[in-house]
């Protein structure tokens, strides 16, 4: 049965509405916690998503994808949008936080109101996300932000998951990845709306950029015909005279587009509902999980389970099997 939410909790959701920094970072810092309300507090806060671009940065570490994503918070805001910005970095194996912050990150944008930045720690889930970046992002929905940028952590092709989050997904690869990029799997590059070759001003760069051509053409990737390929952007994030700078003008360009097309050729209805089908499924596996170990507890049945696997005359599988018939009536 569902705790009934006291009246700060209703006034905070209230506060997000109206754009609050404080009653967002309160929020999100519940959600990261699985806080009792947590459920009560994403059913009020709901019915305002759906109305940001959401997009998404992936890449491995150090292809600056930090450097990339603040000139697109400067571009954006020089147009008006609010945005928001949910960083998740690697996770302390001991106390599950994150290692960066967004104090270290992003400070030309600290004191922008328009501007609001979270970091999230990844706590171990695979796909470079954390478990509540979804919930984390419909609040930054709520908030009132028109551009929600996700940037995950560099783990390589397990970050697939951005692609149940974002609308729009940005792959951020460097001149330095070689042979590398002929050699990837369909996966991470499948998801890419659009490919940034970064510091495409080192050597390597034209040789990279015809792999990278030709890598995308094979794949020929599972979207629909109007965005087949992804679009592939040189840049240079990063030089010592802002003239030296390549690239962020063309990408904000190709994420307009992108979003233009998702909207024009109703693509986004798909991706939105996939996107709820996500969420669905996290929802449920939660719950469950939650229900199934609060019915165990006290009952030595879980310390059971795991002596009988240990010794072999059980499995996980059968387990699960046993567990979910005493539960669920499977």
């Amino acid at each position: 049965m569902a705790e009934k939410l006291s009246e700060n909790h209703e006034t905070l959701v209230q506060s997000l509405l109206g754009g609050s920094r404080r009653a967002a970072a309160r929020m999100i810092t519940l959600v990261e916690n699985q806080s009792a309300n947590t459920n009560e507090l994403m059913k009020l806060v709901y019915p305002h998503t759906g109305k940001s671009m959401v997009v998404g940065v992936t890449g491995a570490a150090g292809s600056g994808k930090s450097s990339l994503i603040t000139h697109l918070i400067r571009k954006f805001r020089d147009q008006g949008k609010r945005v928001g910005v949910v960083a998740v970095d690697p996770s302390s194996p001991f106390s599950g936080g994150a290692f960066l912050g967004d104090r270290i990150r992003f400070q030309a944008h600290a004191l922008d109101d328009g501007v609001y930045i979270r970091s999230m720690s990844s706590r171990g889930y695979l796909g470079g996300l954390a478990r509540s970046t979804s919930d984390v992002v419909r609040i930054m929905e709520a908030m009132g932000n028109d551009l929600v940028i996700v940037e995950t952590l560099g783990a390589g092709q397990d970050e697939v998951d951005i692609i149940h989050v974002a609308q729009t997904c940005v792959l951020v690869l460097t001149p330095n990845m070689g042979d590398d990029i002929q050699a990837m799997k369909a996966g991470i590059m499948e998801i890419a709306d659009i490919v940034v070759l970064n510091k495409a001003d080192l050597d390597g760069a034209v040789n990279c950029l015809r792999n990278l051509e030709a890598t995308m053409h094979m794949a020929m990737t599972h979207k629909d015909s109007g965005w087949a390929v992804a679009r592939i952007i040189p840049t240079v994030a990063s030089a010592p005279k802002t003239e030296d700078l390549q690239g962020i003008d063309e990408l904000v360009a190709a994420i307009t587009a992108h979003q233009a097309y998702l909207h024009e050729s109703l693509v986004i209805e798909r991706i939105q509902a996939k996107r709820i089908e996500q969420e669905l499924s996290l929802v449920f596996r939660d719950e469950v999980e939650k229900f199934i170990f609060k019915g165990l507890s006290g009952t030595g049945k879980k310390r059971q389970y795991i002596k009988e696997i240990l010794e072999g005359s059980s499995d996980p599988y059968s387990v699960v099997e046993e567990v979910l018939s005493t539960f669920l009536k499977v």
